[in-house]
């Protein structure tokens, strides 16, 4: 192929090539997993209550991380004077788990199989959603990796404990996860307005160690005070759902809530987290591209996973070197 000026290689632009997590390489085998980081699609939005379209998420925050694909120099953040996510971080991407239309335990088993591979091999485990249940079986995968706290960002506290007869829909995930004893409490942030989970679940929630904050609060304490909140010490994973940002910036989305976080406030969560615990595992939920015309939500979520990607290695290589 010929070459123009002193380059070599494919320029690689981002609406050139295979849409992978980041253009990050394919692995389709997941017992030859080896990376840092793995990434799998959960497709999943049959535990939705209202407006469907979530099973097509991954696909768009995978071509929308195409836009944050510099290749292997990393990214550079002049504020923070760091080059995030350089060559030496492996990321790859293995697929999505295998959905079976109607089935939630089969399709809940697939999605928890393909977190067990990953944490198998050694990777942080990223699922992209998908409606928000397909953080039960993520959860459950983490059944012998000793204690985890869990970090919400939603703007529904999803506590619901069982609502005619189901108990595995995206309105469950946070009660499930409260009744395994490895999960040491939940930390809510951004929980407002009307909430799909009635009074007696709140007091629930309390009850069972969640500490729940809305927006309004968040803002008051500020990040550190945020921050301060969750446990020292404590191994945390991170469930995002894209609800937890308010609309006006990501429109695509099955259960829009207005007066949402923005975007700088929980990456400066995120940051915190990063450098003060150990991120062992990460989900983003609830992205609905249909109802985003402009593709904003999906960019919005793929920017969110690779900026948090990049302050957790950071904050590991700095504590290693």
């Amino acid at each position: 192929m010929a070459q123009h000026g002193y380059e070599t290689g494919r320029l690689n632009l981002p609406f050139v090539g295979i849409s992978t997590f980041g253009k990050r390489p394919y692995v389709a085998d997941w017992t030859k997993i080896e990376a840092d980081v793995a990434v799998m699609g959960a497709p999943f939005d049959f535990g939705t209550q209202f407006r469907a379209g979530a099973r097509f998420g991954p696909r768009a925050v995978r071509e929308a991380s195409t836009l944050f694909s510099f290749g292997h120099a990393g990214a550079y953040d002049h504020e923070d004077d760091a080059t995030y996510l350089p060559e030496s971080v492996r990321i790859v991407d293995i697929g999505d788990a295998d959905i079976v239309h109607t089935d939630t335990e089969a399709s809940h088993a697939n999605i928890e199989a393909g977190v067990r591979a990953m944490l198998k091999a050694g990777a942080l485990p990223v699922v992209i959603g998908g409606d928000h249940s397909i953080n039960i079986p993520c959860i459950r995968a983490f059944d012998d990796q000793g204690p985890i706290h869990i970090l919400q960002i939603d703007a529904h506290l999803d506590f619901v404990d069982v609502r005619h007869g189901v108990r595995h829909g995206h309105g469950n995930p946070m009660r499930r996860a409260a009744e395994k004893d490895y999960v040491e409490g939940i930390t809510a942030l951004g929980i407002r307005n009307v909430s799909s989970t009635a009074k007696d679940g709140y007091e629930a929630a309390r009850a069972m160690g969640d500490d729940i904050l809305s927006v309004r609060q968040v803002r008051r304490l500020g990040t550190e005070g945020v921050l301060a909140r969750l446990p020292e010490g404590a191994r945390i994973y991170v469930t995002i759902d894209i609800d937890g940002f308010c609309p006006s910036i990501a429109p695509g989305t099955g259960t829009p809530s207005h007066g949402g976080f923005l975007y700088y406030e929980v990456l400066e969560i995120l940051q915190g987290v990063a450098r003060r615990h150990e991120v062992v595992g990460i989900d983003l939920v609830e992205v609905a591209p249909d109802y985003d015309p402009s593709g904003a939500t999906q960019i919005l979520a793929a920017q969110v996973l690779l900026n948090f990607l990049g302050f957790i290695f950071h904050a590991r290589s700095t504590r290693e070197g």
